[in-house]
């Protein structure tokens, strides 16, 4: 399970079009091109909390949704947007490396 979640952040940051570090506490912006938003994470016990709320950036389009995540140590966690028929798809994957966070999208 381990090598599957390196190799997926592996994948994201060998196509990222921008990664960098989370603060604890301090929000960090999200673009998926038509999902928007943004993610923070706090430090809990049991392990690093990653909160990540997404929005279309068609206010009528849906309800915002928001996904909660504790990470371990070397832990990944990965989401995406399809894209459409003729478009590319969007990925952002939060990785604890530590005691730190690292987030890397793709695509848009």
């Amino acid at each position: 399970m381990r090598l599957l979640s390196l190799t997926a952040l592996g994948l994201v940051l060998a196509t990222a079009a921008s990664a960098s570090e989370l603060n604890p506490r301090q929000s960090h912006s999200l673009d998926l091109g038509p999902v928007r938003g943004s993610a923070y994470y706090t430090v809990e016990k049991d392990g690093l909390r990653v909160v990540a709320t997404l929005a279309p950036t068609d206010a009528a389009a849906a309800t915002p949704l928001r996904v909660i995540t504790t990470l371990a140590s070397d832990q990944v966690v990965s989401f995406s947007v399809p894209g459409t028929q003729d478009g590319a798809s969007a990925s952002v994957a939060f990785a604890r490396r530590g005691n730190r966070v690292e987030v890397a999208s793709t695509g848009y």
